[in-house]
């Protein structure tokens, strides 16, 4: 067991788990679901030449904003602007990233932040210590589908890894729930993250880079998802 572990202080324990919102099925019994690897190329011009903002999460981060509340270059939750994470309108970064905006638009379902990750590495001991959820649904009416977010893995790293850990009795994570997601490139799955804490170790040499998305849950994304699945089973 690393030296650090969250204690019941930990900001992400007081996130709401338990809600009337609607969810997908398919995240009910582990709360992430693994796609097949994408298959198209992003050049790398267009995630390496955005905008990127000094926004820290889940470690030494920088995040280049595609989509956001208003449309301005901004990571801050959309709750600053009165908002649900949902109904985003492009920022000025999307134009420099048509392959990416085409893929999240194709997915159909309503989104919310939209944003490319830039993470320096970090071994599994400096990871945990920003091991966290998410608060992706304040605002959301509860009759209204549950925000979860999607990954697409842009840069090639397949020593590093999404750690994922479901909750235990106490609120906190489990280590017998541990799950590692490889992160080569064109990985995708989608992770209810208010749900499971999680964070990237990344033991490369360089930066690693990745598509990060809120997408409301419903059946829109449900069928995009068994799509995907069926596409390549």
């Amino acid at each position: 067991m690393t030296s650090f572990w969250p204690t019941q202080e930990h900001w992400s324990v007081a996130i709401p788990l338990h809600t009337p919102h609607p969810r997908l099925p398919i995240l009910n019994a582990t709360g992430f679901v693994q796609l097949p690897a994408a298959d198209f190329v992003v050049p790398p011009s267009e995630y390496e030449s955005l905008e990127y903002l000094d926004w820290k999460s889940g470690g030494d981060t920088n995040f280049a904003p595609l989509a956001s509340a208003d449309g301005e270059l901004d990571c801050r939750g959309f709750w600053d602007k009165g908002k649900t994470d949902k109904d985003a309108l492009w920022t000025s970064n999307a134009d420099h990233a048509p392959t990416l905006k085409h893929y999240v638009s194709g997915v159909g379902a309503n989104f919310g932040r939209v944003r490319i990750i830039k993470l320096q590495p970090q071994d599994r001991e400096t990871a945990i210590r920003s091991i966290h959820r998410d608060d992706n649904n304040r605002f959301n009416p509860d009759n209204e589908g549950w925000v979860v977010r999607s990954w697409v893995e842009l840069s090639d790293n397949p020593d590093s890894y999404m750690l994922l850990m479901d909750n235990g009795p106490d609120g906190l994570p489990d280590p017998s729930t541990e799950v590692r997601v490889p992160l080569s490139r064109g990985a995708r799955f989608v992770v209810d993250t208010q749900r499971l804490w999680h964070v990237v170790v990344h033991p490369g040499t360089s930066a690693r880079h990745a598509l990060i998305t809120s997408f409301e849950s419903g059946p829109v994304l449900e069928e995009w998802i068994d799509g995907q699945i069926g596409a390549r089973a």
